[in-house]
């Protein structure tokens, strides 16, 4: 506003004079300086009034700064409330009603004596109170009896990473903004070390904080008149990115506020209470930093512990979990998940271990936010999105300093912390997961992290992050005593885990993907042939001069060396290849088929097992989550991330490893896969986020079968999205979601796949009469080609089908219906036979196990005779009579020609004879015996038997007798195994679920 204001001035003080001209030249000298006055005063007022109109804000004088002392603190409070409460994108999935004020739980603060200041819990499942007591941030500033008068308090705050100091600085800003909090400090002024530690150029204190806020330049609070100092507090947060040197000969003396020092001076002095000595100082490091600041510089050692109890992991949780206010079934689901957690902390698991960090807790939120609360309106995320996205906001912009103040500035990207941890941590779980181990000793993390005999300048790195880093990703193994039963001497022996499971596969996944598990030639190679490419061009030029005085053969042997850049780059791909193949062989391994799929087991990892304690089986952990994270670790988005982190994947790399994926996945899917399988490839296709390669891996499938698979709204969502990925001519001979514990809520994510199938099978699942609003529609939709449609043991009940039937007067690619088991009775029996003549197209009706009697039954069956197309309907497990049989049986086949002749599936037996199709009932009763009514299905058995026995008497032929008394056996031995309750459970397909285009 003010640069509006000072251009315009000029421009309009010229066009005034112009005016007035003429009637100035008859003034006196007096008569005219008065009327310049005062014009120059109207034009002033009608100035301001004009920006103030425009702008909502009253301009009181040409300058904008504010017109006093505490009119600057207040503008400085809303600046930094705004600044302070925005948040990362990664914490805005939780909820559009997210903020810090509703997520934020305090951690543990403990105040440390300064010989216990690098002290740790002795746990991190403690659960007793500390001998020290917990504080909070405004008691740290209270005086105690070591304050001396005239002088400010120095605290300093530490912990390792993740456990919540960034979290807490916020909120401490935060609430001083609202003020709630360290009310006694008129302005607080934070600074972040990385920033200041980045400054190159010479400033005073005066300029620095002027520099940071413009809106509290020359403050009187600063300037180091009297004692108004002491309402100022200083925040330096990060202080192990910045370099202070304490040493007189290194550090001058400055007392005055205006002096031009390098920054760092400037927080020495600061601490050393030679500059604004009234003032206090917070800051915030590392637990390897505690030594940079000399302990007679600090008044108050405070660290912060995480969550050190159950109660506030519970409290966290909820306040990220229960966003979604006013939505019922969303808050339900989330209520109970959160008291799944608790269950699972208080049992003193690895993951309460885990949670002892508010990082975890995060990670432990956001990936039950997306397993549970994914839906087709949410932002694309993915698992692997996730976990980078963690490491993102711990580690984001971290290089690995020496302990010794090294500016991050000059480090290169060798010196990348997330780097050194892929390198170190990621070769230990790389380790792991090849070997099938999940526990470490501490021999082992010797020999992966501390390596071999280093340099100075190594060692010392090595120190720091053993020291801040290390404990984040491993932690000590809750039950180690189950990882050597075999040998009662180990029992004692202390193991270390990854704080969570799936950390391990990420890490391992990106070690590889890195390139990092390359062996000592491959890295030689390559550090050679990009020495020859980068000097061949160069030295090429010379030797071509001198050829015309050399004879050519000596130049034989660099000739040759020219060739090497060409051949390491076809090892190089043949290396990606090889990613490719990993990737592969880890997907589709023979002895985790039997698995549950990769979600259900990250989901178990957090919730726990509910129920008795399964026996001790030791076995090969599997790790079916690091193919997955491989893949996912290639899409784009995940890629500019780890680029942010310092480590980089070439898109030449991405292209070689797709190329080689494509054909090893067509190649495996040759053969059958269990479902549980299938959906790990429909998540390895989803996580990579490539169109191109999910179109040209689906092209080789004709059938999908996910049968038993418990289809989440994330599954869902991820086989929607999948299909998605392909032509709109594409077509499924077959989609299998039969016993797939389905509910109305979860069809319309479901839609873009239907519309991608010949068959669907939605048999066995939770569907109600609402469902078939969509099924209608799905059927009406001009796009979509359902052929054959399987609602069996769905409670459509009689106001669902009539829905449903609303379909078939434009719907003409239906040819196949089951309904059995769906509640229809004889109204919405006699509703289907009056509306099939309006579906010309229909040719197998299944109406069987729907309490239908027998005068509906012969409505219907005429109903099909009539039809032009149908051949096929069931009518079995329906309270028929003997006559009523054998009067379906004599309509179905008329000896006349009038009518067409109908196959009616009622019962084992027709008349005297045995149906042909006596098999085929019997194997749809004993593979859905586990899911009806069982004394239903006992007396129909026994009318089985009956049936059976007479028509046997009726015989005059040994050989049809003895066929009559094999299906008996079969019948009798159904009904022993459901009167003795043994019935296996309908398991479906388990096998062979997929095929593939020829």
């Amino acid at each position: 506003m003010t640069n509006v204001y000072i251009c315009a001035f000029p421009v309009f003080h010229r066009v005034l004079l112009d005016s007035k001209r003429q009637q100035n030249r008859r003034m006196s000298p007096v008569q005219r300086q008065l009327s310049q006055l005062l014009g120059a005063w109207r034009w002033k007022r009608r100035a301001e009034h004009s920006l103030s109109s425009a702008t909502g804000i009253h301009c009181r004088s040409f300058c904008s700064p504010p017109s006093g002392p505490e009119e600057a603190i207040e503008i400085h409070k809303k600046k930094l409330f705004l600044w302070f409460s925005h948040l990362p994108q990664e914490e805005k999935q939780f909820g559009g009603c997210f903020s810090p004020e509703t997520m934020h739980v305090d951690p543990l603060i403990l105040e440390r004596n300064a010989e216990e200041r690098a002290g740790l819990l002795t746990s991190p499942l403690q659960t007793q109170t500390p001998s020290s007591g917990h504080v909070t941030v405004e008691q740290l500033f209270e005086t105690t009896d070591a304050w001396h008068e005239g002088r400010g308090l120095n605290v300093l705050l530490y912990g390792a990473v993740g456990t919540g100091k960034s979290t807490v600085v916020r909120k401490l800003v935060l609430d001083w903004c609202a003020g709630t909090t360290l009310t006694h400090f008129k302005l607080l002024v934070p600074f972040s070390c990385e920033d200041l530690g980045q400054l190159s150029k010479a400033v005073s204190l005066i300029d620095l904080v002027g520099r940071k806020y413009l809106h509290l330049r020359k403050h009187p609070l600063l300037g180091g008149e009297g004692n108004q100092a002491r309402d100022v507090l200083f925040l330096f947060n990060g202080m192990e990115k910045m370099k202070l040197d304490f040493r007189i000969g290194a550090t001058e003396l400055c007392s005055d506020p205006n002096e031009v020092l390098p920054p760092g001076v400037v927080v020495v002095n600061l601490l050393r209470k030679y500059l604004l000595p009234e003032a206090s100082v917070l800051v915030t490091t590392r637990l390897s930093a505690l030594d940079r600041i000399p302990q007679k510089y600090v008044t108050r050692y405070a660290q912060i512990c995480g969550f050190n109890d159950p109660d506030r992991q519970r409290a966290y949780f909820t306040s990220r979990l229960m966003q979604h206010t006013g939505e019922t079934t969303h808050n339900n689901e989330a209520h109970g998940l959160i008291e799944q957690l608790y269950l699972n902390l208080q049992r003193e698991s690895q993951l309460a271990a885990a949670c002892f960090l508010p990082s975890y807790c995060w990670l432990t939120c956001a990936t039950l936010h997306f397993l549970h609360f994914t839906d087709a309106k949410s932002p694309i995320r993915t698992l692997t999105g996730i976990y980078t996205s963690f490491l993102r906001l711990n580690f984001g912009g971290e290089v690995l300093g020496t302990g010794t103040g090294t500016n991050a500035a000059i480090q290169g990207q060798h010196n990348s912390l997330m780097l050194y941890v892929v390198r170190t941590v990621g070769k230990l779980a790389f380790d792991g997961v090849t070997n099938k181990r999940t526990s470490f000793s501490e021999e082992e993390l010797e020999q992966w992290i501390g390596g071999k005999t280093k340099t100075d300048e190594e060692l010392r790195q090595l120190a720091m992050f053993r020291t801040d880093v290390l404990d984040f990703f491993l932690a000590p193994c809750v039950e180690s005593f189950k990882h050597s039963p075999e040998d009662p001497s180990k029992i004692d022996q202390k193991r270390y885990v990854f704080a969570v499971p799936a950390m391990q596969e990420y890490l391992a996944a990106l070690y590889v993907v890195l390139g990092e598990n390359k062996s000592a030639l491959e890295k030689m190679t390559k550090q050679v042939s990009l020495a020859i490419g980068q000097a061949s061009e160069d030295v090429s030029a010379i030797f071509n001069i001198l050829s015309k005085f050399i004879p050519l053969r000596i130049f034989a042997v660099f000739n040759l060396l020219k060739l090497f850049p060409k051949l390491y780059e076809k090892i190089s791909i043949k290396n990606k290849g090889s990613i490719a193949r990993t990737m592969t062989a880890e997907m589709f391994r023979t002895e985790d088929r039997d698995n549950e799929d990769v979600l259900d087991q990250v989901e178990q990892s957090l919730l726990g097992v509910h129920g008795p304690e399964p026996q001790q089986i030791f076995e090969a952990q599997p790790f079916e989550l690091y193919p997955i994270f491989m893949g996912g670790l290639l899409h784009y988005g995940n890629r500019v991330l780890l680029q942010q982190l310092g480590c980089n994947i070439h898109s030449t790399t991405v292209a070689q490893i797709t190329h080689a994926l494509r054909k090893y996945l067509v190649k495996e899917l040759s053969q059958p896969q269990p479902p549980e399988e299938l959906m790990d490839l429909l998540l390895l296709l989803y996580e990579f986020q490539n169109p191109r390669l999910t179109a040209e891996v689906l092209a080789s499938i004709r059938s999908i079968c996910l049968t038993n698979v418990r289809m989440t709204s994330l599954k869902c969502f991820v086989l929607s999205s999948v299909l998605s990925c392909t032509p709109a001519s594409y077509r499924l001979e077959e989609l299998d979601l039969s016993s797939c514990l389905l509910t109305q809520d979860k069809l319309p994510m479901l839609w873009p796949a239907f519309r991608h199938t010949f068959k669907l099978n939605l048999q066995f699942n939770s569907l109600g009469p609402e469902s078939c609003i969509l099924l209608r529609d799905l059927l009406l939709d001009p796009e979509s080609c359902i052929r054959s449609l399987q609602l069996c043991d769905n409670t459509l009940l009689e106001s669902g089908a009539s829905t449903l039937l609303e379909a078939f007067p434009e719907n003409q690619s239906l040819t196949h219906l089951s309904l059995m088991h769906t509640g229809l009775g004889d109204r919405g029996a006699q509703e289907l036979a009056e509306r099939l003549q309006q579906h010309k197209g229909l040719q197998e009706l299944n109406v069987a196990y729907n309490n239908i009697g027998d005068s509906t039954a012969m409505t219907l069956v005429d109903a099909c005779r009539e039809h032009p197309s149908i051949h096929t309907v069931h009518l079995y497990l329906n309270p028929l009579t003997d006559v009523g049989k054998q009067s379906l049986y004599v309509r179905g086949d008329p000896k006349s020609d009038i009518g067409r002749r109908v196959k009616v599936l009622a019962s084992v037996t027709e008349g005297s004879d045995l149906s042909e199709d006596w098999h085929p009932i019997l194997s749809v009763i004993q593979k859905n015996i586990s899911s009806w009514d069982r004394q239903r299905v006992k007396e129909q058995l026994k009318v089985f038997l009956r049936d059976l026995e007479w028509g046997r008497q009726q015989q005059q032929s040994f050989w049809k007798r003895l066929h009559f008394r094999r299906v008996e056996k079969g019948v009798r031995q159904t009904l022993r195994m459901l009167e003795k309750d043994t019935i296996p459970p309908a398991s479906g397909k388990s096998k062979g679920a997929i095929k593939t285009r020829r």
